[in-house]
């Protein structure tokens, strides 16, 4: 068999072999079925909801499918399947997928997003920043209100840069010093440390004179952060869930809850198509200058070495806030 071939037949995934350890091999290339495209991939953002399966939990059988579990991919339609409309090869995308660790992937055309060309030289990880844009809307966020942001990674500081753009006034609540001085630049009026030995409640709650905020948005999904979250958000006013919490049961006041009368909403999407609305929203967020998402991916690497990049989102160093994988272009 040819090399040229061999390449049109086959590709590279990145396969997930046991926790902390991938290695990258070549399998047949993905058809696309009816109503769905393949894409060939540029790169997809490393999500810290994908630390646990990367560090290992008893629930997870290894080795995971190839490609998983990249689903912030973008990247160039390169076939088309049956019945698809709207779409043609070449067209720049980002797209909701969980095999996008991987020179290819395939994905339902309804969860497709083709790209405004004005962006065509900038990576697109759709999944995160359409999620911070439907996180927003059901935050129903004015001009005007106080708005308490904990957690002040990318999702926290996509979410500064909307909420101080829509006019409120916004404190971020980080447990890293990194991440304070980001979200300063993103527009936030106040910053508060959570760090061991700080009182970041009694804090930021003085911004308020003690009154509490009108909108509080959880964005770290671990249980000190829904504790602080809650204890953050003002009588009669919304507390917002927008951090995954995954590996556990979480503990509420909800007598407390109940009797200050706030309102909880649980901000995940299981819809594709609010997950597609979410990128298109996000597109032309960052055409308005709402969000400028790009200074945020401060590392970059190839698929090859996709588990240093895990392993930079597991430790966040100095200067991290959110890592991206390339592919390199094949045949």
């Amino acid at each position: 068999m040819s090399a040229v071939l061999r390449a049109r037949r086959e590709h590279d995934a990145a396969v997930l072999v046991a926790p902390g350890t991938f290695e990258l091999r070549s399998g047949d290339m993905p058809e696309p079925g009816a109503g769905e495209v393949r894409v060939r991939l540029q790169g997809c953002g490393i999500c810290a909801s994908s630390l646990p399966v990367w560090e290992g939990r008893p629930w997870f059988k290894y080795p995971l499918e190839p490609g998983t579990p990249g689903h912030e991919g973008w990247g160039l339609i390169d076939a088309l399947g049956v019945g698809v409309e709207g779409f043609d090869i070449g067209d720049r995308v980002a797209f909701i997928s969980n095999h996008a660790f991987a020179h290819f992937d395939v994905a339902s055309s309804a969860a497709v997003v083709k790209l405004p060309r004005e962006l065509d030289d900038e990576p697109f990880p759709g999944e995160p920043l359409g999620c911070a844009m439907n996180i927003f809307e059901r935050s129903d966020i004015r001009a005007g209100m106080s708005v308490a942001i904990v957690g002040g990674g990318f999702l926290g500081t996509l979410l500064t840069q909307l909420a101080t753009h829509a006019g409120a006034e916004v404190t971020v609540v980080s447990h890293r010093a990194y991440s304070l001085r980001v979200a300063k630049d993103a527009g936030a009026t106040h910053v508060f440390s959570s760090a061991e030995g700080t009182d970041a409640k009694t804090r930021a709650l003085e911004v308020t004179g003690g009154r509490g905020f009108q909108r509080v948005i959880e964005a770290a999904g671990v249980q000190s952060t829904l504790d602080l979250a809650s204890a953050l958000t003002a009588e009669g006013s919304r507390l917002v869930i927008a951090g995954y919490h995954q590996d556990g049961l979480r503990q509420v006041n909800l007598q407390e809850w109940n009797w200050r009368g706030i309102d909880v909403i649980n901000a995940h999407e299981r819809a594709v198509e609010r997950y597609a609305a979410g990128i298109r929203a996000a597109a032309q967020a960052v055409l308005e200058g709402r969000i400028d998402p790009f200074p945020l991916l401060t590392h970059s690497m190839p698929l090859a070495e996709l588990a240093r990049g895990f392993e930079l989102t597991q430790t966040r160093p100095q200067g991290f806030i959110k890592a991206v994988v390339t592919m390199e272009r094949t045949s």
